[in-house]
């Protein structure tokens, strides 16, 4: 039965490390350094080498008709600039061209300091963003008029034959609005004395780029929320047309649903549209951000999307308003999960809830470490130490569950002589033997299981770090001893680039951090009693802290951080277990079984 228990440990071990290497494959090998997004077009970027896609909105109704004109004329562009973002508008389909983020770099210098850049979205775009597609006479290929401008409202016009569009963006500050947040509104007006059908209304949610020239762009992706699950599609997902096929990747994916929300993001910012009226679905499309990198470079290629909503069609003189809030900011979960703000989950675009992380829970360990770790970072002055107290604080919750299990693997390893002896008893007779080793355990009060429980609680906590990881802007520049940004790995050194796909490295670097980290488990692994005899699983237990290492090494220094100081503490933990007197057990587990099966320990009766 130990045998049993010992393998389903080191299955999970072995799952969770799978599910590390296929999630963050080809990872970021450096820490983030965004190229400076000051130089923003209006223009689009070469779009995916693939077929044209097909029209993104219905027919346009024939009073709608009229051919869009080309903006000749170069794009004018306005600022509104709140404490938080400067949202730069062009009037190219009277629609946003860029957010800068004002209390975000866009990289670290050669001091690894913060530089001035602000880190902007959008900078490198398929089209402005909440811009029109298809849509006659007002698509981004039409410059609209100004008609007016405040420090916090902005309101574009065209007027494409019997229809005026009207565009309105707000950055005032209200109730129930975020600091990354504002309003839009587009009226659509009958101008004509009949009814007019309206084409299908279809808004470009923004493009997500690569935050470096080492990112190849794995947490690129679009989410989107139908009001009861929020599904994703990664960027990778059309760079090809699915496993061995030759055929070439498809152009763009339709994703029809009752539309509550809808995102383009990166590993670290997000743009969400949130509409007051659901849609009808979103288009995903992946795009060449980068014309000067090859085609075959998957860090040249960014992701935008498209959300859909019917319009109703207008009687004479009638208008009718799409009206939305839109997000672009960083992915803080404390700020998205304010459900005075955001109503319909928008909390989910930190995919604290998908594969991997789904399997251990992560939904809901990945905030409950996040909200302990930012609730002691409010008392120390770093997010390392944040990291290091909230380990030594899960640690000590769990303290006395995890001496439990270690008294009981000190039992289990002074039993395995006596199991050893009764499994070749009892080998043609498996019945007997588990009913015997159910009274063996009984009797020596040894739990079958309890070697493995701080496994199990372990697994969780470690995806959950990972997950959470993978998402926090908290982390991202942030620095202790060594390590630049904890949201990245802690290279000291790097030899350059290098091609080693099944390790998944895109350059060969010296990292410390998952060092240090596999030691402490090589260190702990020799520390602690060995619940088995069977040389196999012996040498599978010595080799995993070595694989482990391997599987981690180019992963965030955070996550590496919190793993070593975890093995930390538990060596010193085992140090002072192994320290305690040996257990007593009733029957004599220490001593060698006599050669012709169980050493009879049954007390001699006394004489009268």
């Amino acid at each position: 039965m130990d045998k049993k228990n010992t393998v389903i440990g080191a299955l999970l071990l072995i799952a969770a490390m799978a599910s590390f290497y296929f999630s963050a494959r080809f990872a970021p090998q450096q820490p983030v350094q965004p190229t400076p997004s000051s130089a923003t077009s209006g223009s689009p970027l070469a779009t995916n080498q693939a077929p044209a896609p097909g029209p993104a909105s219905s027919p346009s109704d024939a009073m709608l008709s009229a051919p869009s004109t080309a903006v000749a004329a170069p794009a004018e562009f306005v600022t509104l600039t709140n404490e938080f973002i400067a949202v730069k508008f062009t009037n190219q389909g009277g629609a946003i061209d860029s957010i800068a983020l004002l209390k975000k770099a866009a990289q670290l210098d050669d001091q690894h300091k913060e530089s001035a850049a602000r880190y902007t979205l959008n900078a490198k775009q398929a089209a402005p963003a909440l811009s029109l597609t298809d849509f006659p006479g007002a698509d981004r290929n039409v410059a609209y008029t100004l008609v007016s401008q405040t420090p916090t409202e902005i309101v574009y016009r065209a007027t494409a034959r019997n229809l005026e569009i009207t565009r309105r963006y707000s950055l005032a500050k209200a109730s129930g609005l975020d600091d990354y947040q504002l309003r839009h509104e587009t009226t659509f007006r009958n101008l004509s004395d009949a009814p007019l059908a309206l084409p299908r209304a279809v808004f470009n949610l923004g493009t997500a780029a690569p935050l470096s020239d080492t990112d190849t762009g794995i947490y690129l992706n679009v989410g989107y929320n139908n009001g009861e699950d929020t599904s994703f599609v990664r960027r990778d997902e059309l760079a090809s047309s699915g496993f061995m096929s030759s055929a070439p990747p498809p152009a763009f994916l339709d994703k029809p649903a009752a539309l509550q929300w809808a995102s383009v993001k990166n590993q670290f910012f997000a743009m969400i549209l949130t509409p007051d009226q659901p849609g009808v679905g979103v288009r995903v499309e992946r795009v060449k951000v980068d014309p000067m990198l090859p085609a075959d470079n998957r860090g040249a290629y960014g992701i935008t999307a498209f959300a859909q909503f019917d319009l109703k069609p207008l009687a004479a003189g009638a208008s009718t308003t799409f009206a939305a809030s839109y997000f672009a900011g960083p992915k803080e979960y404390k700020r998205l999960a304010n459900t005075d703000v955001f109503k319909h989950h928008e909390n989910e675009v930190m995919q604290f809830n998908t594969y991997p992380g789904k399997l251990f829970f992560s939904s809901f360990f990945a905030p409950l470490l996040l909200t302990i770790m930012t609730w002691v970072h409010s008392v120390v002055p770093s997010w390392g130490l944040a990291i290091v107290c909230t380990t030594l604080l899960l640690k000590i919750v769990f303290l006395p569950l995890t001496l439990a299990a270690s008294r009981s693997a000190k039992r289990m390893a002074k039993l395995q002589p006596h199991m050893a002896t009764m499994r070749e008893k009892y080998k043609d007779n498996p019945q007997k033997m588990q009913s015997e080793t159910l009274r063996l355990f009984k009797e020596n009060q040894v739990n079958p299981v309890g070697g493995c429980i701080p496994i199990l609680i372990t697994i969780p906590f470690f995806m959950a770090m990972f997950t959470m990881l993978q998402s926090v802007s908290e982390l991202r520049f942030a620095s202790f001893l060594w390590a630049h940004d904890l949201s990245a790995p802690d290279t000291i050194y790097s030899f350059g680039t290098v091609m080693l796909p099944i390790l998944g490295l895109t350059h060969l670097n010296i990292n410390i951090m998952p060092l240090l980290m596999g030691a402490t488990m090589i260190f702990q692994m020799r520390l602690t009693p060995t619940p088995t005899t069977d040389p196999a699983q012996q040498t599978m237990f010595k080799v995993m802290p070595v694989i482990f290492m391997v599987f981690c090494y180019n992963f965030a220094s955070g996550l590496a951080l919190y793993s070593t100081i975890n093995g930390l503490f538990t060596i010193a933990q085992q140090m002072v277990i192994n320290r305690m007197p040996e257990p007593h057990l009733p029957i004599n587990a220490g001593a060698t079984p006599a050669a012709g099966g169980m050493k009879n320990v049954t007390p001699a009766k006394k004489k009268k």
